[in-house]
């Protein structure tokens, strides 16, 4: 099994805040994250996929295809953009770097045929989130 990763960068704004909770509670866990106006990121998004190599290309999947697929699925949806307001398939989702990594891998999914196996979001240098697929786990089923 060979593991291959397209790295790829975007710049979006965001503002963490949960309808959940009242205003100083999203205050209290959001902290500065929760200003009105939100704060921008340079995200670095990894998609990994699996696979054996085909022997005909000597590839899992072509770097040009993936490229290609994660591009028109995600990033030109949220390069230069405020994440809470700029994009549809985002509405109602608190775009931290957790529900931002299973948001993308949802868009991503359909267009990578059972080859996807993470995704990366990279919000900061220090701080990262992953995704495979586990939603039944987050669902506590």
């Amino acid at each position: 099994m060979v593991y291959l990763t397209r790295r790829t960068t975007f710049s979006a704004a965001h503002r963490l805040w949960s309808n959940h909770l009242n205003e100083a509670e999203n205050y209290a866990v959001y902290d500065k994250c929760a200003n009105p106006n939100g704060h921008g990121h340079n995200y670095v998004l990894e998609v990994t996929v699996r696979g054996a190599p085909d022997p005909r290309t000597g590839m899992v999947m072509n770097l040009t295809d993936m490229k290609k697929i994660t591009n028109e699925r995600v990033i030109d949806w949220v390069d230069h953009k405020h994440l809470n307001y700029d994009v549809s398939w985002l509405e109602g989702v608190i775009p931290t770097a957790e529900m931002l990594a299973i948001a993308f891998w949802e868009r991503l999914e359909p267009g990578f045929q059972g080859l996807l196996y993470e995704v990366k979001l990279h919000e900061t240098e220090n701080n990262m989130a992953a995704y495979r697929g586990e939603r039944q786990s987050l669902e506590g089923e």
